[in-house]
């Protein structure tokens, strides 16, 4: 979402997005015309009249459960959102009793929180398995 119409955001999806992302961007895009929604979530700067790049992970119950907010020159990585959205929804499938290490990707080792767990994840869980 951003302050942009919905057709720059069809414009930079054909003409930007889909050749870095196959098939471009898989969630619709939305319009903020105004800033509203931008201002509830503290992203928009009234004076320049844009949004800073926000994410911001909402779950079903519309609990905000993972944000990151960037200027401008920093870009986002949309790989890493979809792997934190597969992050929450197993966590969430399993209700809370399997976490996800940092880097976790799908099919990786999942954590059992407990306190069996304290002081030895890094016995459950190999640093270089992360970041294969």
């Amino acid at each position: 979402m951003s302050v942009d119409s919905h057709f720059v955001h069809k414009m930079w999806n054909d003409h930007e997005l889909s050749k870095m992302v196959k098939g471009g961007v898989p969630f619709p895009m939305l319009s903020d015309g105004g800033g509203k929604v931008g201002a509830a979530y503290g992203v928009y700067d009234e004076n320049a009249g844009v949004e800073n790049r926000g994410r911001f992970l909402i779950d079903p119950d519309g609990v905000v459960v993972g944000y990151e907010v960037l200027t401008p020159p920093v870009g986002r990585n949309v790989a890493e959102t979809l792997r934190q959205i597969q992050a929450f929804q197993l966590v969430r499938a399993s209700k809370g009793t399997q976490a996800t290490p940092s880097g976790w990707k799908p099919g990786k080792k999942v954590l059992t929180p407990g306190p069996d767990l304290v002081g030895k994840v890094w016995e459950v869980w190999k640093v270089s398995e992360a970041f294969e």
